[in-house]
């Protein structure tokens, strides 16, 4: 005849065996009191809609932004390559004393650059930006150099260069016959506008030779007239 205690055991032993059962028929039958299940797991329309919206406002406001930064990256690495130019026709100069020259000029929609022997004269022009990459419909050239008299500052820049404008550097790299003006002689790289293509923007970049002995500097913006 069992004693008291083994049949408390196999009790136990039967409760325990029960009890993964009803769990798990406790979390089928359990109702969904929270609102939340794998089927409404995810995004609701509405949610991706508004989303959608806000990273629309977002892009809208920071387009204007990234696209006037990457107007004065372009304009920077144009106005580089001018400082280049005139720093390459000055020192070849000096090394070969000779006078050399860098000559501007709109040919059609292309803005060009040659630098050259004066005495030769020019044999290639060369696309102005290509170097680094800024095709020409990206920015506008002006001067304000005078077309008919030589390292002559007229009182204004003009972008129309329907004639090739010059700078001469002796066989010192100094400018002969000079006449700077009350701004130097300036090359100018700008931004078109928005609202006229063919006119700057503020948004401007220049090189200037300030001095008879060829001294240049970079300004921008209302600094370059």
């Amino acid at each position: 005849m069992p004693n008291i205690l083994s049949l408390k055991l196999l009790d136990s032993l039967q409760s325990h065996s029960r009890q993964p059962k009803l769990k798990q028929q406790y979390l089928a039958n359990r109702p969904s009191s929270d609102g939340y299940n794998q089927q409404n797991a995810g995004f609701s329309l509405i949610e991706l809609i508004v989303v959608l919206l806000l990273v629309g406002i977002l892009a809208a406001i920071a387009a204007p932004g990234w696209a006037a930064f990457v107007n004065r990256q372009r304009i920077n690495k144009v106005n580089d390559a001018v400082f280049a130019a005139l720093q390459e026709a000055q020192r070849e100069a000096k090394i070969k004393k000779l006078s050399y020259s860098v000559s501007f000029r709109k040919n059609s929609t292309t803005q060009e650059v040659a630098i050259y022997r004066t005495d030769i004269g020019i044999s290639t022009w060369k696309p102005l930006g290509t170097d680094v990459g800024v095709s020409s419909d990206k920015f506008l050239l002006g001067t304000n150099l005078n077309s008919t008299t030589e390292n002559t500052a007229d009182s204004n820049v003009s972008y129309s260069l329907n004639a090739s404008a010059k700078i001469t550097f002796d066989y010192m790299g100094t400018l002969p016959n000079t006449s700077l003006g009350t701004s130097g002689l300036q090359i100018v790289v700008a931004v078109p506008s928005s609202a006229n293509p063919t006119s700057p923007s503020s948004v401007k970049r220049c090189v200037i030779v300030n001095t008879l002995l060829g001294s240049m500097l970079t300004a921008k913006d209302n600094k370059c007239s």
